[in-house]
């Protein structure tokens, strides 16, 4: 069974936290991975910096600018990643966007993921139809979760497909904007966490974006299997730099 699908199984809310791969320094991607593991996350996206991103919001695209400029590339989060599994035990996820990947070639990508022990891989811009085509084989002959994102316009049928080509957990978007943190959700969040709960689907769900402190941590995860943190936690990294990390997630785990 694969790591990802081992967390899901306890019986608790979960707390991911993001990251840029390469930022705030090149080199701070292992000892990033290892203090959150060490600080009681339970499952850690890596960020794929991109030049071009979709759906992330200021903060992120800054961070992936600067990781770009400090020399970050797909090869060489692999050298970095390669022995990580000797120092880590949580789910490991990789979050970017499919051009870098189809650069490095998907068999190639998802071949050197599984050589380092990565669960799955969240690719917003490579949709269901497409990756179950081309991909999907390529995937699960590497032991690779494929995450898929929802958002509040998503529609049932399609929610419905995505939880049947889904083995792990579904990433549901809190609301249709770019990653960014936010000080509270309002009765609509509120409306579609308690659809989607409604829905009874097979896979769990994992809330993203708009999730920065114990508040949006609670109200996020009241209907959903975990949160996920991202914009506020680099922003903490660029205010106070690794250092910071126990204290800020000692700060959301005080509501779990």
């Amino acid at each position: 069974m694969n790591r990802i699908q081992q967390k899901l199984k306890e019986d608790k809310k979960l707390l991911s936290i993001y990251f840029t791969a390469g930022y705030p320094r090149l080199e701070d991607t292992e000892p990033i991975i290892m203090a959150l593991e060490k600080a009681g996350v339970d499952m850690i996206e890596i960020g794929l910096p991109f030049s071009d991103p979709l759906a992330d919001g200021p903060t992120i695209q800054a961070s992936s600018t600067a990781a770009l400029k400090n020399g970050m590339r797909t090869d060489v989060l692999f050298k970095q990643l390669k022995d990580v599994r000797k120092k880590v035990s949580i789910p490991l996820v990789i979050m970017g966007y499919f051009n870098p990947v189809l650069q490095y070639g998907v068999e190639a990508f998802c071949k050197k993921c599984e050589e380092i022990g990565i669960d799955g891989i969240i690719l917003p811009d490579l949709p269901l139809d497409v990756y179950q085509e081309e991909y999907e084989a390529i995937f699960k002959s590497h032991g690779l979760l494929n995450i898929f994102l929802i958002t509040p316009q998503t529609s049932d049928a399609r929610i419905h497909q995505i939880d049947q080509g889904s083995n792990g957990f579904i990433y549901m978007v809190s609301s249709a904007s770019t990653t960014g943190a936010k000080t509270g959700f309002g009765e609509e969040q509120h409306s579609y966490f308690k659809r989607i709960a409604n829905m009874g689907l097979k896979n769990p769900q994992i809330v993203g974006f708009g999730i920065s402190n114990a508040q949006t941590f609670q109200q996020a995860t009241a209907h959903a299997k975990g949160a996920i943190i991202g914009s506020a936690f680099i922003k903490m990294l660029t205010e106070k730099g690794t250092q910071g990390i126990n204290s800020f997630v000692a700060s959301i785990k005080r509501s779990i």
